[in-house]
Parts: structure tokens; C-alpha cells; sequence
């Protein structure tokens, strides 16, 4: 992900700077270069030698350290850096930022990149809600740079509110969408629909399926990773949606139709990979359910039919994908509801086949179109979201 990549680390005073411990070490297994640089009241809070160790390059606090090869290593970091985060990013330091004080290796380094920089406050609460610092966060936003807004929670000084540094998991994923994808999907609109939906039958049962929204969870992030803006509408799953996504919750078919019809106009590209429940009961109220000697039997009619309704309607220039879940003739029933929906493209996987379908880590699909069928081997769905999303940018441009 991170390969070939020159992160900096920026570390100021505070209590969380042992969080960048964790990052360093996310970073360095993802196969990125990492550099460690430090105010000298961040040494208070940890080591210099924890990061040194876990990042094999020397931690840099001192801006006239003389102890390291021949280089304005200010200038010549700089240069090198792909992204350059400040966290945890004191009070005092986003001050200087803001307004161009130089006066440690740290500043200095900062001020002579021109690499993208994120920026995570962490403090009291008080001292983040001051307008000073408000004020300071706008000019750094103003210069292009990016603010984590940070968490609510108790924080050491005893206090509960906003300053809480988030956690380390989080800011790698910002360093990973900055500098670890491709930026081609950058001003387009991209809604995707993931997971099940469910159809009550009475206030404690209804009708599912096994759909876990993985793949459709995978293909958002993805999207959104490379720059996309994207929406998401999923039913109900139990994983974590992704970071700088749009997440529309719902429930049932009809839940999802509305949000996806209302959405549709305006999109650039859609992606069905949600697995809608095909039928609902078909009349609402207790009597709906019919009962014999102890067994029930249900009223069923079809849901609405969210993919041939985008078909029929969709706008000049807008791109169709749907998903085909077979368990035979996978090709021929696919290449009938690209057909049938008036869809550009469908990603067929057959349930049957090993390492494929709900519920696992890894698929094996088979992309079609009109007039090409590209089969992959079994991968992540992280690898199919980015491999379809690859092949979608082939097709429209």
C-alpha cells in the first residue's frame, strides 16, 4: 500500500505522542519510509530511541545536530517526504504553523516541504475551543492543508470533550488516502449499495439473506481512497463503514429503493452490490401470517427492482454496474441481466465456487460487459473493489 513512500512524523508535547509509536510501526509494516521529528518538550512525553527503533532511521529533535550524514537534512527530508503528518499538534505548534515561526527542526522541516500535510490537534478542551486556535486551524485549512477534527472523550487532564488525539488506526487511514492510492477517480460521483436489507414479517422476525456488505464496503472505500465522492447505502451489516464515505442506513427494499432513486440524477456511477432481499410479505398486519396444525405459511410479492429501474432511468453520460450471484450458468444468466437491466457492466461470482460469494474475506469473479468477459483469480475483495473500479475507468474514458 504504503511501498516507496517517505512519511514524516511530526511529534509535539503531549500526552498522546505515545500513539505515534503505534503509527510508526503501521507504517513501517505497510512498507512505507518513516521519519520521526520531535520538539524537544514531545522528548518529555517519549523516547526519541523508541522511534528510532521501530523506524531504523535516527529521530530528528535537534535542528543543528551535527551527529548524522553530511545534508541540510531540513531541506533534504523535505524534499524527499510524500506526506507529512503533525500529531499529536500541540497549541503552541499549530500556532507557529500558522504563521510561519521556524524554530526547531520540526517547524523548519515543515515550513520547507511542500509534500501534503495533515494536521491532528491534541489538548484540553479548552485550549481547542479557543478562538485563537480556531482561528489558527482556519489559516491552515486556508493554506491547503488538512485538520483531523479531534475526539470527544475524557482526556488526561481530568476534562471530557473535544482534543482527544483519535486513535492511531484512524490517522494511518488518512496518511493511506493521501499518498496510498491513486488519485483517478477524483470529481466523480460514485453511490454504491451494500449488505442485505430486511423484510419484516412481524415485530420480531423478518425476511434476509446471508449478504455481509464486504464487497460493496470494500468497493466505497476504494472509491473513496481515490477521490471519488462517494455514497453509500447499506442495510443493515455488522462492519465498520469507511472513512470519507457518505453512509445512508436503511433497512428494507423499499428503504433502499427510495434512497437510491433519490440519489441516482446526480451520480456519475453506480454500483449495485447490495443483495436485496427479493420478496416481502405481502400484506402488513398480523393477519398476514397463516397458521395450520403449527405451521406458517407467508403471503409473498416481489420487492421493487431497484437495478432495472436505474436501467430505465438513467442519465446521459451515467454508468451501470450491477452483481450476478449464480449457482449455474453463471455466464449466460449474467450476460442476460446486463441485457435485461440495461446495464455496462456486471460482476458475475458463482456461490458454488470455493473462496467466493457472502460471507468471506476473498472472491472469484468474472467481469462482464457487452462485449469482454474478464475472469479473475480468487483475491481480497479489497483487490476486486480496485481491479473494478480499474476496469470502470477503462470503460468510461
Amino acid at each position: 500500500m504504503l511501498k516507496g513512500k517517505t512519511i514524516l512524523l511530526g511529534v509535539t508535547g503531549s500526552i498522546a505522542a505515545y500513539k505515534i509509536a503505534y503509527l510508526a510501526s503501521a507504517l513501517v509494516k505497510a512498507g512505507a519510509k518513516v521519519h520521526v521529528l520531535m520538539t524537544q518538550n514531545a522528548t518529555n512525553f517519549i523516547n526519541p530511541i523508541t522511534f528510532e527503533t521501530l523506524t531504523g532511521n535516527k529521530c530528528l529533535i535537534d535542528t543543528f545536530d551535527r551527529n548524522f550524514q553530511f545534508s541540510v537534512e531540513h531541506v533534504s527530508l523535505a524534499k524527499e517526504a510524500d506526506v507529512f503528518m503533525v500529531a499529536p499538534a500541540s497549541a503552541n505548534v499549530i500556532g507557529k504553523l500558522a504563521h510561519g515561526i521556524a524554530d526547531d527542526m520540526l517547524t523548519t522541516t515543515f515550513m520547507a516541504c511542500t509534500c501534503p500535510k495533515i494536521i491532528s490537534p491534541a489538548m484540553n478542551t479548552r485550549m481547542y475551543e479557543n478562538p485563537i486556535t480556531q482561528d489558527n486551524l482556519k489559516i491552515l485549512e486556508h493554506y491547503g492543508m488538512e485538520v483531523i477534527r479531534p475526539a470527544s472523550g475524557y482526556l488526561a487532564c481530568g476534562d471530557t470533550g473535544a482534543g482527544k488525539m483519535p486513535e492511531p488506526e484512524t490517522l494511518f487511514e488518512y496518511i493511506l488516502r493521501t499518498v496510498g492510492y491513486p488519485k483517478d477517480m477524483a470529481g466523480k460521483k460514485v453511490l454504491i449499495t451494500a449488505g442485505p436489507t430486511r423484510e419484516a414479517i412481524d415485530p420480531v422476525r423478518y425476511i434476509t439473506n446471508h449478504s455481509t456488505g464486504k464487497m460493496g464496503y470494500a468497493i466505497a472505500k476504494a472509491a473513496a481512497y481515490r477521490g471519488a465522492e462517494v455514497t453509500l447505502v447499506t442495510g443493515p451489516v455488522a462492519i465498520k463503514p469507511p472513512m470519507f464515505v457518505k453512509v445512508v442506513p436503511i433497512e428494507s427494499a423499499e428503504d433502499m429503493f427510495q434512497a437510491v432513486t433519490g440519489a441516482a440524477p446526480e451520480q456519475d456511477i453506480i454500483i449495485k452490490a447490495a443483495a436485496v432481499a427479493d420478496y416481502r410479505p405481502a400484506v402488513v398486519g398480523q393477519d398476514k401470517i397463516k397458521k395450520t396444525d403449527g405451521d406458517m405459511s407467508i403471503a409473498l410479492e416481489r420487492t421493487k427492482d431497484i437495478l432495472g429501474w436505474l436501467g430505465q432511468h438513467r442519465t446521459p453520460g451515467q454508468f451501470l454496474c450491477g452483481f450476478s450471484m449464480e449457482t449455474r450458468d453463471m455466464l449466460e444468466n449474467s450476460r442476460a441481466k446486463l441485457a435485461r437491466k440495461n446495464l455496462d457492466m456486471i460482476v458475475a461470482n458463482n456461490l458454488k465456487v470455493e473462496g467466493a460469494g457472502f460471507g468471506t474475506d476473498t472472491n472469484v469473479v468474472t467481469i462482464i460487459t457487452k462485449d469482454s468477459e474478464k475472469e479473475l483469480p480468487k483475491m481480497s475483495k479489497e483487490q476486486v473493489a480496485d481491479e473494478l473500479l480499474t476496469q470502470i475507468l477503462d470503460f468510461t474514458s
